[in-house]
């Protein structure tokens, strides 16, 4: 057998072994369906014990990695699927549309998500040994890579210290360094840089997105918002939805149902105080708007959620 087919075949069987361990350890840290914060900072654990019916939410930047089963999301008309094969990079926050596809009792769906470090990234990047090309900053905030082994070994090593916690303060951020190294050098090393490029359009956009995550409830202008990023309205408007797949208007619609669903689903909030604490002035929009994107009234899809136990997962 020649030497490259059985480097293959070895390498193969190594992440088999990588991915069956983090299956293991996740189902043990995650016995119930839902999202399980751990006691490793920047480290989130995502269980389905069946598929899921699509779902709006927000997606902050992160690196979400499927161990077992598969997942799709959608932003605007695009979607990615992500699997054990591939991994998931948020490079900024977006609301999208998110559905488990594949999921069983017996093999359920098992994902981690890390939250994307900028700091460690700039850091990271003035370091590397040869920059990877510059990155076309107009493409969306979503995009795949492949998994590999040594990516799957530096996140093995965080998910370990689940079961030393009182290493994790020491060792965790040294694993996460690595990982965000791992991605950095990767396929997708010049669009995660690009978000630390001081004056760069991806930071430009993150910026606007910051501000409308931050008044989401008050009423917004396109030229405040504009102003925030230091772009001409026009060419807010023009990145913004080339990122987002929305405008920056659209963007902030979303941002309110989610959060009036957050407060209806897990404060329990009448719909109608929930409308008026998030912007909305006339309820009858805020129903119309509610059922337009998340399928039915608020009323009866938040009864819907909490008797499928879907809340927030």
């Amino acid at each position: 057998m020649p030497d490259n087919a059985f480097n293959v075949i070895a390498t193969r069987h190594g992440t088999e072994a990588q991915r069956a361990e983090l299956a293991d350890r996740i189902i043990r840290n995650a016995p119930q369906p839902g999202v399980h914060a751990c006691a490793v900072p920047d480290l989130v654990l995502v269980r389905a014990d069946e598929p899921s019916q699509p779902l709006a939410c927000v997606y902050h930047p992160s690196l979400c990695v499927v161990v077992q089963g598969r997942k799709q999301a959608m932003l605007g008309e695009d979607l990615y699927h992500y699997d054990p094969l591939h991994y998931l990079v948020v490079s900024m926050s977006v609301p999208v549309t998110g559905r488990v596809i594949e999921a069983s009792p017996e093999r359920p769906y098992l994902c981690l998500r890390i939250d994307i470090d900028t700091q460690a990234v700039a850091e990271l990047a003035t370091q590397l040994a040869s920059s990877p090309p510059p990155a076309q900053e107009n493409g969306r905030a979503l995009y795949l890579a492949r998994t590999d082994a040594s990516l799957l070994d530096a996140i093995l090593r965080l998910v370990r210290l689940l079961d030393t916690p009182d290493e994790a303060p020491v060792l965790a951020p040294l694993a996460l360094r690595e990982i965000h190294y791992r991605v950095l050098s990767g396929e997708l090393g010049a669009r995660l840089q690009a978000l630390c490029h001081v004056d760069g359009a991806a930071q430009r956009i993150a910026r606007a997105i910051e501000l409308l995550k931050a008044r989401y409830a008050e009423p917004l202008r396109i030229e405040q918002i504009a102003a925030a990023a230091h772009m001409s309205p026009s060419t807010l408007h023009q990145r913004f939805k080339t990122a987002t797949a929305m405008t920056p208007l659209q963007f902030q619609k979303q941002l309110r149902l989610q959060e009036a669903r957050r407060l209806m689903l897990m404060e329990g909030v009448e719909a109608a105080a929930a409308a008026h604490r998030v912007g909305y002035e006339s309820p009858s929009q805020f129903s119309r708007e509610y059922r337009r994107l998340f399928g039915a009234p608020p009323r009866r899809e938040v009864q819907a959620a909490l008797q499928n136990g879907a809340a927030m997962a």
